[in-house]
């Protein structure tokens, strides 16, 4: 903070006196705060409105919502929320290895000419919207993946996974997975990059003084300062997935199903999908039982998000500067 000189001088002699902040400084201060305050405004207003909406689901008996062949609606969320999940967290398990791997040969690899059209063609994966991912998943991808997936099936149909009868259509939870994988890659991709490049570069001349290798020296500096960086740049990504809608809506062949299985037409659909799927033509109580598993899905979120913080925080002592 840059003070006038006679303001320095007043708190040179006595220390007990706060310097007086300039009018940009408290502007600045005022605009955070208030940016701040109306995002926690924002949230609350959302979560009131989801129970407000969702009440008359949650309330009502499991006789009433049979009655209007809905199902009890902890036994009807349950599969959607599970298939939510399950997607994610595959299209996790494609996407982190990669995308954490394009990031630290873009920082520590790749020469600076070849770094940045990489880098470029990577963030411009973030630009496609996710209908496209759906088009392209749904007619493109899926029917020549499937080949893979029959295969898969044939040769190892004793694992859990690949068991079942193969789809024809290649529409699986896998290929959902994959093309989930694709659209999270930018966000990983780009957070690891940046955090990748602000490793302190004392700490890495200095591993590599002592003799270690490039990738000695990246799990000694690299890994551990980045660690924090990661773990956000991944809750992000996973965030993301949870709230895609309309690619799994078009890729996705789901039912109302819990199934582990990922390459058969039988597969878990998701909050969102089938909130788009179902919400044009509902009516009455069954809008209340979509809007609360839009709450269910604020919930699993928010749960996320803070699962991501309590990691982050649990980190915040280290600084490259130690």
């Amino acid at each position: 903070m840059t003070t006038s000189p006679s303001t320095l001088e007043t708190h040179a002699e006595n220390p007990l006196i706060p310097a007086k902040k300039r009018i940009g400084d408290r502007v600045f201060s005022s605009l955070s705060t208030g940016s701040g305050i109306i995002i926690l405004v924002i949230l609350a207003l959302v979560a009131g409105f989801l129970l407000m909406q969702a009440f008359p689901a949650l309330t009502s008996t499991p006789a009433q919502l049979t009655a209007q062949g809905y199902g009890p609606f902890f036994s009807w969320v349950a599969p959607y929320a599970f298939g939510t999940v399950w997607s994610s967290f595959l299209a996790l398990l494609f996407a982190v290895p990669v995308g954490v791997g394009i990031a630290l040969f873009i920082s520590h690899y790749a020469s600076r000419k070849l770094a940045q059209p990489i880098g470029y063609v990577i963030d411009l994966l973030a630009a496609v919207p996710s209908v496209v991912y759906g088009l392209w998943g749904a007619n493109t991808f899926a029917p020549e993946i499937n080949r893979a997936w029959i295969w898969l099936n044939h040769n190892l149909h004793w694992f859990p996974l690949f068991g079942g009868q193969a789809s024809g259509t290649g529409r699986t939870m896998l290929t959902t997975a994959l093309v989930l994988a694709v659209m999270v890659l930018p966000i990983i991709t780009s957070l690891c990059r940046e955090v990748f490049l602000q490793t302190p570069k004392l700490h890495e001349e200095a591993a590599l003084a002592l003799g270690a290798t490039r990738w000695e020296m990246i799990k000694m500096s690299v890994f551990p300062f980045a660690r924090a960086g990661i773990v956000s740049a991944v809750m992000l990504a996973l965030g993301r997935a949870l709230g895609e809608t309309m690619a799994v809506a078009m890729i996705l062949s789901g039912t109302n199903t819990i199934n582990f299985q990922v390459l058969t037409s039988n597969n878990p659909n998701t909050i969102a999908a089938t909130i788009a799927l179902n919400f044009p033509e509902a009516y009455g109580l069954r809008t209340n039982q979509l809007i609360a598993g839009g709450l269910v899905l604020f919930v699993i979120t928010l749960a996320v998000n803070m699962v991501a913080r309590w990691i982050v925080n649990r980190r915040k002592e280290f600084s490259g500067a130690n």
